[in-house]
């Protein structure tokens, strides 16, 4: 695919480096060192904390740029300490972060509470390896069908999308220029680390040149107020619908179908993983994976399942289409990550899997550097398609 825009990764560049993320813990133990794969239970914690809103339209890139070079200064130190803003006064901003709320913003979504051992942030550096994988492995079939009911949507003037727990902005990145017309992105994530460089790397036109502007909002996805998503052309979300639980699910489901606008949900994990040499501890550690994903109430692979449910409810039409990583000797780097995360889930929730899981995971990365492994990480892609509120 052509390249039509900068990722994280090359905004990093230009302005020195990711900054590490703040607090984050380094630890021995072979499951809590392992960086989170697929749906595993750093993703789940994402999806937890957050607070306040961040609004901010972004103009010229070389603008973001510099901010982005002025926030990565002092982001390795981890401090979460009031900076001076140009007005000489204080703004409670996490080094590396951007903007946070201006006095008088109201918050659009509610915020689960969460405990002090919270992990705050995703790994901008895992999101940016596995960006090419998801891009890869989204479904272009549900695109003509999305493409016509926006087309048809009543009254609009451009498109208003809402892109929930964005991350990095990798969704933006990838539809964005195969959607026609000025299209608005709201950006939703509750970590202002990461809706920063989202808002750096977005696009900037559409698949007919019309221009793309973005703000951010920051906050926790999880339970959408009702007028969340008043005026909403289309809400997308990658890699979230796993990490939800079924009544917030339901709640997204409703906003929707109360906003009369489509939903795109890609990349939710499918609970199936294949191999190209099968080992007898596949299907164990494949299962205890599962069982960790449907901790708390979340749904982990049962997620497609519910969302087809929940906003059929509503009368919305549903289309689910596979959406798999396929990951070979190109993937060498991602495929590690992703082994790890999924065995150390696994361990996570099965600890007397330990043992046989050290030498399983020792040779299934042996396998991976030498080129020699191929995976399928099965995941689903969802669009529903609501009553459209106009009447069409």
């Amino acid at each position: 695919m052509r390249k039509t825009t900068a990722t994280p990764a090359d905004v990093a560049r230009r302005v020195g480096g990711i900054p590490a993320q703040p607090g984050r813990k380094e630890t021995g133990s072979m499951a809590e060192s392992l960086v989170p794969g697929d749906g595993s239970a750093a993703r789940a914690a994402s999806a937890t904390a957050g607070s306040g809103s961040v609004t901010r339209g972004v103009g010229a890139g070389a603008e973001a740029v510099a901010q982005a070079a002025t926030a990565g200064a002092g982001a390795g130190s981890g401090a979460h300490d009031p900076v001076a803003g140009a007005d000489g006064g204080a703004a409670d901003v996490i080094a590396g972060a951007g903007p946070v709320a201006r006095s008088g913003e109201r918050p659009t979504v509610r915020l689960r509470d969460v405990g002090p051992e919270d992990q705050p942030r995703y790994a901008p550096e895992w999101l940016e390896l596995r960006e090419p994988a998801d891009a890869a492995a989204r479904s272009m079939d549900l695109l003509d069908p999305l493409r016509i009911r926006l087309a048809n949507l009543p009254g609009r003037g451009g498109l208003a999308i809402h892109d929930l727990g964005c991350g990095t902005g990798s969704m933006g990145r990838w539809l964005a220029p195969r959607l026609d017309g000025a299209q608005h992105w709201i950006l939703h994530d509750r970590d202002p680390y990461l809706l920063h460089f989202a808002a750096v790397a977005s696009p900037r036109a559409g698949a007919d040149g019309s221009r793309v502007t973005v703000e951010t909002r920051r906050g926790d996805v999880a339970r959408l107020t009702p007028d969340a998503l008043l005026g909403a052309s289309l809400v997308t979300a990658s890699a979230l619908l796993d990490v939800l639980t079924r009544e917030e699910i339901e709640t997204l489901a409703a906003a929707c179908a109360g906003a009369g606008c489509p939903a795109l949900l890609t990349l939710s994990v499918a609970g199936r993983v294949e191999f190209s040499t099968t080992d007898p501890l596949d299907d164990e550690i494949a299962a205890a994976f599962n069982d960790h994903q449907r901790r708390d109430g979340l749904l982990g692979p049962d997620a497609v399942t519910v969302a087809c449910e929940a906003f059929a409810a509503h009368g919305a039409t549903v289309k689910v289409h596979p959406s798999p990583w396929r990951l070979g000797p190109e993937n060498v780097g991602l495929t590690a990550q992703w082994l790890r995360g999924w065995v150390g889930a696994a361990v996570e929730e099965r600890p007397a899997l330990a043992e046989r899981a050290e030498t399983y995971l020792a040779a299934r990365l042996a396998a991976c550097a030498a080129g020699d492994l191929h995976v399928t990480v099965h995941h689903s892609d969802l669009l529903a398609l609501a009553r459209p509120t106009g009447g069409v």
